[in-house]
């Protein structure tokens, strides 16, 4: 994959190193060596990364070239694969099973927009190092670069598949809460950082333990059936009602950085908090005003911001020895 970077040239030039170091290898030529160095300071490899987020497109774009290469219809097929999940669930949940719940498609969509994110950057970023282990070899530039780059084309596919969901409430004429709108920039945000960290972390792991790949993709698996998106929150929540030993449960939903942010996007894309159905009222999601969502979001940002720092330490500990792993 072509990144643009010149490779060293005799004299005194260099390849472009970040955060490494660079010294001279007695008895073999006068050419510069440039050493990685994979104990730079945490704030000259955060700086390295927004100096070359021009690479970080680049990257991204490249992903995303590499991922519709030779398909005809290109980004079509990403717009068809949640159009069909949105019709399958339709005609599932309001045809054949008749849950009650009005417009559940909707309702399932919103959740799984962030939730699609998280998991297609946390299975693309495990294996992302392994697959460019030329250029990591060869070149150097902020490897964490890569692992973002898997947020960056996950980021792509959220859009359109937002494209999705506004055609799908345009048709079925669902109007979003407009005040809660104003807190899915806030829950992106903690999205994309908590992504980012995870991210980083599953890459450097991974060239060392194989086996990540595989185990991420179970514990994933696993992880979604834990977030409140096909099922509601206040289902939990009633079912623990009146039992404080499992009280700790609902708790622990909260706790979860998902949860809260795919609830957020519920509140604002679905707007109701609850239906009724043959004379009873079910509940979905806590009738929270903008205050509790948006304290949840602003705890999971900071927690967030602390792991994607600590990702980029231990990535920083372990690139040192990427090239004989690779």
């Amino acid at each position: 994959m072509a990144l643009g970077l010149d490779r060293p040239r005799s004299g005194q030039e260099k390849a472009p190193a970040i955060g490494g170091s660079s010294r001279y290898i007695p008895g073999m030529s006068h050419d510069q060596i440039t050493v990685v160095n994979g104990k730079v300071r945490l704030a000259r490899r955060c700086k390295d990364l927004w100096t070359n987020r021009d690479l970080l497109v680049l990257l991204t774009r490249t992903q995303l070239k590499v991922k519709y290469k030779s398909s005809v219809l290109g980004y079509a097929w990403s717009m068809l694969n949640p159009a069909l999940v949105l019709a399958i669930y339709f005609v599932v949940f309001s045809i054949i099973s008749k849950s009650g719940q009005p417009h559940f498609a909707i309702w399932l969509m919103a959740g799984l927009l962030p939730w699609n994110l998280f998991n297609g950057s946390a299975i693309a970023s495990t294996g992302v190092v392994v697959q460019n282990s030329g250029i990591v070899k060869k070149v150097a530039f902020p490897r964490e670069l890569l692992a973002l780059s898997t947020v960056g084309v996950a980021m792509v596919m959220f859009v359109l598949q937002s494209v999705v969901l506004v055609i799908a409430m345009v048709i079925f004429q669902i109007t979003p809460n407009l005040h809660f709108l104003i807190l899915l920039p806030l829950a992106m945000v903690a999205l994309l950082i908590f992504t980012g960290a995870m991210s980083i972390l599953l890459s450097a792991i991974n060239v060392y333990l194989r086996d990540t790949q595989h185990l991420t993709e179970v514990a994933l698996m696993a992880w979604f059936w834990s977030i409140p998106i096909i099922y509601s929150y206040e289902l939990i929540a009633e079912k623990v009602a009146g039992h404080s030993s499992l009280i700790w449960i609902k708790w622990a939903y909260l706790c979860d950085p998902i949860t809260p942010i795919v609830m957020t996007f519920q509140r604002a894309i679905y707007s109701n908090t609850s239906y009724l159905y043959e004379g009873k009222v079910h509940k979905l999601l806590p009738a929270w005003g903008l205050g509790p969502y948006a304290e949840l979001l602003g705890v999971i940002i900071v927690a967030s911001i602390g792991l994607f720092l600590l990702a980029m330490v231990i990535f920083g500990r372990l690139e040192g020895n990427f090239a004989e792993e690779l």
